[in-house]
């Protein structure tokens, strides 16, 4: 199993036992001892994980923190533990106070969910008040597992991740400050894109109208952005299959023919086949292999253009819009949408489907 698949896997553990975990040892047992496991260090082997890691503070004697990972017979990264249901809001003091008397180069603050890697950009020595990585195990994202990779122990190179660091936390902040005006924009936030169009006064009532009007152009933009870069990445490079079998030598009657001017594939359709082929681009061997064919009652996409093998169908002819997924018995499931990126929510069950057909 690669270090994705073990994290991928962590995170469902995460999700599936935490409620049965009531204190900070069994935190550290159910999910933070695998965590450090899965980065490629021996939590049995005492030269590479120490538990209680010993840091003296001054005439304090003997304080202790929760574990340090060594490599090459040096601590490389302290780690200060909570239980999972702790918010980690305030609790970087007593990291902060032992990596001044460390050699580690990196602090890590964890409740078992939630990972916050820390180091001394601002001042030497200094542990930062703010992250400069977190990784949510519970909100995996791709770009997050593959900087955590750079933590593994086959991969660990120090002046490599502290040449990213700085750059990666200020791009964290400012993505996150994005996100915060987005949610919610201040008035100089709404000012600045309303001016252009407004030539009028900024009273309250005008920034309650046009701070509405932000969110709602962010949100269609940001609909707009993914739609087009799911068209450009994935581009549909196969023709439509007829319903009719090709090799078909019958003449079509007009009522046949009628039949099939009622078929009208949408743009919301060919937009869902875009998503299922971004989910699987990286699953099937081919993505040409992933194909479509539209019908009056739903649009299919299959693997191999075989009817005997659908992927997914998309119900998109209703004021509801559903998709349906496909057990090991091909039996179908319905699931209600309420936006088309609510395909990826079923991301694994669409490559699991995959794995049957290509078993």
């Amino acid at each position: 199993m690669d270090f994705k698949d073990q994290i991928k896997q962590l995170s469902e553990r995460v999700t599936k036992l935490k409620e049965n975990i009531g204190t900070e040892e069994a935190t550290k047992t159910a999910f933070i001892m695998p965590f450090i496991q899965a980065l490629g260090y021996d939590v049995f082997d005492p030269t590479e994980v120490v538990p209680e890691f010993t840091c003296d503070l001054g005439i304090k004697k003997g304080e202790k923190i929760d574990y340090a990972i060594y490599k090459d017979g040096q601590p490389i990264i302290l780690i200060e533990c909570k239980n999972w249901k702790e918010c980690l809001d305030g609790h970087n003091g007593q990291l902060y106070r032992y990596y001044q008397v460390s050699n580690a180069k990196f602090g890590l603050l964890t409740n078992g969910i939630i990972y916050r890697f820390y180091t001394d950009l601002v001042e030497p020595n200094k542990l930062d008040n703010k992250p400069f990585f977190e990784i949510n195990m519970e909100d995996l994202r791709e770009t997050h597992i593959e900087k955590l990779k750079e933590f593994h122990k086959s991969y660990f190179d120090l002046d490599k991740i502290l040449n990213t660091a700085s750059e990666l936390k200020y791009t964290n902040e400012i993505r996150n400050a994005i996100a915060k005006e987005i949610a919610n924009p201040s008035d100089e936030f709404v000012k600045y894109f309303a001016k252009p169009v407004y030539t009028g006064r900024f009273y309250d009532d005008i920034f309650c109208q046009f701070r509405e009007i932000v969110k709602q152009a962010f949100k269609q933009y940001m609909t707009d952005y993914v739609n087009e870069r799911l068209k450009s990445a994935i581009s549909p490079d196969v023709s439509i299959p007829s319903e009719t079998p090709a090799t078909s030598t019958v003449e079509s009657s007009p009522c046949e023919c009628s039949e099939a001017d009622k078929i009208v594939t949408t743009e919301e359709e060919m937009q869902g086949f875009y998503i299922v082929r971004a989910i699987l681009y990286n699953k099937v061997d081919d993505i040409n292999r992933v194909m479509h064919r539209d019908t009056q009652s739903y649009f299919g996409i299959l693997l191999d253009d075989n009817n005997r093998k659908p992927i997914c169908r998309l119900h998109f002819n209703r004021s509801n819009k559903y998709i349906e997924t496909f057990d090991a018995e091909k039996k179908g499931t319905k699931h209600l949408l309420t936006s088309l990126q609510d395909i990826y929510q079923y991301a694994d069950i669409i490559r699991t489907t995959i794995d049957i057909y290509d078993a």
